[in-house]
């Protein structure tokens, strides 16, 4: 029983990597679900045994992705309750994920604006979660009277997360960019801790 559990996650990981790669490559609109199978080397039907539909594999990348990503900022601000050093180690995670993962980010920052399923219907839960851990380090911050009090934290995380994902995709789309993600990290996170600092 927990060996067909195994194979069955297997399966569900493989056909995920092989749509990374296809939708990255290919972009969403253009890829077709046959691709996927050829490329994870599955039938088609397959697929449909694990996803309803290609806007289904599509959020299924979107949830894993951001389940890791979670776990992993979690890791990285869990030794430190300086707020200030918890933006700055978010913001240098952030970009080392999209440096080491670039497939899967471009499928995050480009193909997933492209799906009405994701954008009207679907309510992206583990993006707040991952949004909650910026505001919770300026909350934290103006808890300890280090973040100016008149910081509106919905406010303020949304301008962090957003450029954070316009370096992110300028770097993405542009084979030769001017600058690199660690230094862009570093370059956002003192920018913004110097607007917030009280």
């Amino acid at each position: 029983m927990e060996a067909a559990e195994a194979r069955k996650r297997d399966k569900r990981r493989l056909i995920l990597e092989a749509a990374v790669t296809v939708f990255a490559e290919k972009g969403f609109h253009k890829s077709r679900v046959s691709d996927v199978a050829r490329a994870g080397g599955v039938a088609d039907g397959t697929i449909y045994l694990y996803f309803k539909s290609k806007d289904a594999i599509l959020i299924a990348i979107f949830e894993e992705a951001m389940g890791e990503m979670i776990a992993g900022v979690q890791a990285a601000m869990a030794d430190t309750s300086d707020p200030f050093e918890r933006l700055r180690r978010f913001a240098v995670f952030h970009m080392g994920n999209v440096e080491q993962q670039r497939e899967t980010a471009k499928v995050l920052q480009v193909e997933l604006r492209l799906s009405n399923t994701f954008m009207k219907e679907y309510k992206p839960m583990a993006l707040q979660q991952y949004l909650d851990l910026i505001g919770d380090a300026i909350v934290a911050g103006q808890e300890q009277g280090l973040v100016r009090a008149d910081v509106n934290p919905i406010i303020a995380r949304r301008a962090f997360i957003g450029a954070l994902d316009e370096i992110a995709m300028q770097w993405i789309l542009t084979p030769r960019a001017r600058y690199g993600l660690t230094e862009s990290a570093e370059q956002i996170a003192d920018l913004f801790v110097r607007g917030l600092r009280a």
